[in-house]
């Protein structure tokens, strides 16, 4: 675990065309951010979470139930 309260996310970083990284947490629906560097990126999606958790537990909300597959695509 990251701390006491919350686990570690998978975090993936997509490159951009244009520069900078999209950052995303597949299990933290709605939880992006972005940056010029990988680094930036990294700090941008770990300030992003804490505020997405931080708003779920103040309002009570449970966190959402995501299911990952590993699938191939259809033939």
């Amino acid at each position: 675990m990251s701390n006491d309260q919350h686990p570690e996310y998978d975090v993936v970083f997509e490159p951009q065309e244009d520069g900078g990284f999209t950052a995303y947490v597949p299990d933290l629906p709605g939880c992006i951010s972005e940056g010029e560097t990988l680094e930036e990126a990294t700090a941008m999606i770990q300030e992003a979470m804490a505020l997405y958790l931080e708003s779920r537990e103040e309002r009570g909300w449970a966190l959402p139930k995501v299911e990952h597959r590993k699938l191939a695509p259809a033939a």
